[in-house]
């Protein structure tokens, strides 16, 4: 009873402030180059990182607009991000994968700075927190039996079998795999994120506009849980220890319906 009375209060709250304001509904649909952030990843020797792009294949919007120059936006994104890196043996070839394959439902509340006039097309910036439900995760280590270079410092594990040459590299007499996964709990499942976009909102027609807008989102929370991280920090990984995070940057697109006539046809 005490949630119902809660969400009762804040329909309550928000019903003046959305009549202040013209709302608008909208569906979007977006192309992204995505990053996995890690110093580790970029300072171990074997790994070569790839230009990665996804589908945010789908997305909504709620938006209030309280006049011409300010509003709030919150939306519902499902994106998928993530980074390949490639493995590199000391002959400098690629004789493995490293595939970090991520999905999240992204929900930004973004404060929305216009231009204040009645052109059919007009810019705007957006800036805001935004909450990442984490939906799947997969992260698969492969590497083919070759010679390697060690990575620099302590906390670095050899792979079972492997063998040091003690000048500074090991052999894999036989391929080798790892897997992290959301099914066994080796992500966390939300991240806290910052995002921004910049765009263009364009009339069609009386209740409609089209936006495009180049976006970015940078995560500020690690997308591993503690264990990992622990045993990571402690050797008992293959791997040494960067702080991660997720980074996109990409191009959005999406058609909205305005319960107000749009500006230009006022």
């Amino acid at each position: 009873m005490k949630h119902y009375t809660q969400v009762f209060l804040a329909m309550l709250f928000l019903l003046p402030v959305l009549a202040m304001g013209q709302i608008h509904v909208g569906a979007t649909t977006g192309l992204n180059a995505t990053f996995v952030l890690d110093q580790g990843l970029k300072a171990d020797p074997r790994y070569n990182s790839t230009y990665t792009y996804q589908w945010a294949p789908v997305g909504f919007n709620f938006g209030v607009d309280f006049g011409r120059k300010f509003g709030l936006q919150l939306e519902s994104i499902l994106a998928n991000q993530g980074q390949i890196y490639e493995v590199i043996n000391t002959a400098k070839e690629i004789s493995g994968t490293r595939n970090i394959d991520l999905q999240y439902l992204n929900i930004p509340l973004l404060m929305k700075f216009m231009n204040r006039g009645d052109g059919r097309a007009r810019t705007n910036f957006n800036i805001g927190p935004q909450l990442g439900l984490l939906t799947k995760a997969q992260e698969t280590i492969a590497f083919e039996a070759g010679t390697y270079q060690l990575p620099e410092g302590d906390d670095f594990e050899l792979p079972v079998g492997a063998v040091n040459n003690q000048d500074g590299t090991y052999t894999l007499n036989q391929s080798y795999t790892e897997e992290f996964s959301k099914a066994k709990n080796d992500f966390r499942n939300m991240e806290f994120a910052i995002a921004m976009a910049f765009g263009l909102d364009i009339d069609l027609a009386k209740h409609l506009f089209l936006s495009t807008q180049i976006r970015a989102n940078y995560s500020l929370t690690d997308m591993r849980n503690g264990d990992v991280i622990d045993a990571i920090k402690a050797g008992n990984a293959n791997d040494i220890f960067g702080s991660r995070a997720n980074l996109l940057v990409g191009v959005q697109i999406g058609l909205h319906y305005s319960f107000g006539v749009t500006r230009s046809f006022r």
